[in-house]
């Protein structure tokens, strides 16, 4: 996720370089032609082009709303990820009793609410396809990891265990059919999560749609320099470079949000907010060693 400070300015002009470089040529070929041989021809009354300009950027609008809309989303996920997973160490923690021996369960406990921290850093992972299994086995036995490291999708596999250790509390009687029904509730909730992560993840933008409003955006800035260059004359180049990069600025802005799990600083900060959710739960654990600090960003974003 860009912070709000600090962002460099040749990141923000480093992704529309080249067809800033295009267009400057373009525009002083243009001017060129038209200074050198007269061919006053070639200019276009600019009411084509505010038609034109005004219909792209009403397609650009609609599509950097679409593209906002499911990176917000996805952070909204990813909060109600942070609820649930406190939600579910505090059941765990204060539904979870043993009447004969109190500190015998305390392990399973603690188990449970690592292998949750271990579900937020394989969730976040895996939506960037990257391999979770170095920081789950950091926060789960041999054996779970064992378990875990069979699944194609690692979360799946944690959220079994967590299904299978909560069956294996009521069976041992320290949590009643009611107190169960309440913590299984909270299990669903975050495979529901889960899915909607996955959902963001793999439903594509329409390419159709990109395609058309990127030929469209082209279309116009092609012909945009045949209607500015009677007007300004020498000075249609420094104008047209810096119209057609405030279009090309909002068209990468909308590609970039509309994909909030792949690694790039404008991503949902995954990691990040499954450090925050790591730090709270060990502090509801009571666990002082080894407490991890927040993430420091990465110079002008934090993943």
């Amino acid at each position: 996720m860009l912070l709000k400070k600090n962002i460099p300015i040749g990141y923000i002009f480093g992704k529309i370089k080249y067809e800033v470089l295009f267009v400057a040529i373009y525009g002083i070929a243009i001017e060129i032609i038209y200074q050198n041989f007269h061919i006053t021809s070639i200019s276009i009354p600019m009411t084509i082009h505010t038609v034109l300009g005004t219909i792209i950027s009403l397609l650009l609008a609609f599509r950097s709303n679409q593209a906002y809309d499911r990176w917000w989303e996805a952070r909204i996920v990813w909060g109600a990820i942070v609820n649930d997973s406190r939600t579910l160490a505090r059941q765990v923690l204060s539904l979870m009793n043993d009447p004969y021996d109190e500190d015998a369960i305390t392990p399973f406990k603690h188990r449970m609410i690592k292998r949750q921290i271990a579900w937020c850093y394989a969730l976040g992972k895996g939506l960037r396809k990257n391999d979770p299994m170095p920081l789950v086995r950091k926060y789960v036995s041999a054996e779970e990891a064992e378990f875990v490291d069979e699944f194609d999708n690692k979360h799946i596999g944690l959220l079994q265990l967590h299904a299978r250790d909560l069956n294996n509390a009521l069976k041992q009687g320290w949590v009643n059919p009611y107190q169960q029904v309440e913590i299984d509730s909270t299990l669903t909730r975050l495979c529901d999560h889960m899915g909607k992560c996955e959902r963001i993840k793999n439903t594509v933008f329409p390419s159709t749609y990109s395609l058309y409003i990127h030929l469209a955006l082209h279309f116009f800035i092609l012909l945009l320099p045949f209607g500015l260059v009677e007007l300004f004359g020498f000075l249609m180049v420094p104008v047209l470079v810096v119209i057609t990069a405030c279009f090309f600025l909002i068209e990468k802005m909308a590609i970039h949000l509309q994909d909030p799990f792949e690694n790039k600083p404008t991503d949902t900060p995954v990691l990040s907010i499954s450090r925050n959710i790591e730090r709270d739960l060990k502090q509801m654990m009571r666990e002082k060693h080894d407490m991890p600090t927040a993430m420091a960003p990465s110079r002008f974003y934090i993943l």
